[in-house]
């Protein structure tokens, strides 16, 4: 039994891992001194949009520090803001352009040991020709309604998706 629990312990923080590779942190501020342990800091981090090259978004968070935050287990605040930007051209997939994609999960951190999460899912606003990224966070059992938005307009119309410059 014992075995087992450590084995799903394991597969969850291999997990944990796998989804925070396609981040990179930008920079980070501290925010609280602590005596013991790691200050309370907000930390910027980019990715880019898996499905659409050319947009990228920055997300700033709350990282709890202390001796829980140092050794991974401590829970991070809700907060959590975006920003997002066209860094080169973009054309839309067909799925996206057509909207079968809207509230696809497009970055995940975790924001706790376990079950809690900071997550992007992005929608297109077609008649705006616009690009929707949602930033929140969710739990298992409650999640908050503290969330963020920011808006990518492509300008041109193209057969088959959309390009922006």
């Amino acid at each position: 039994m014992l075995r087992k629990c450590l084995s799903i312990l394991c597969f969850g923080m291999l997990l944990l891992v796998a989804v925070t590779v396609r981040a990179e942190e930008i920079g980070e501020v501290s925010t609280t001194f602590k005596f013991v342990g790691a200050n309370d800091k907000i930390v910027i981090e980019a990715f880019d949009d898996p499905d659409i090259k050319g947009a990228t978004c920055y997300v700033s968070r709350a990282k709890t520090g202390g001796i829980k935050g140092t050794i991974g287990v401590a829970e991070d605040t809700s907060d959590a803001s975006i920003s997002c930007r066209q860094t080169g051209p973009i054309t839309l997939p067909e799925r996206v352009a057509s909207g079968k994609d809207n509230g696809k999960e497009v970055f995940k951190k975790s924001a706790s040991l376990l079950f809690k999460k900071i997550q992007v899912v992005r929608f297109y606003d077609k008649k705006r020709s616009t690009l929707v990224y949602l930033t929140y966070s969710d739990r298992i059992i409650e999640g908050s309604p503290k969330n963020s938005i920011s808006t990518i307009v492509l300008p041109q119309a193209i057969q088959g998706g959309v390009t922006g410059n």
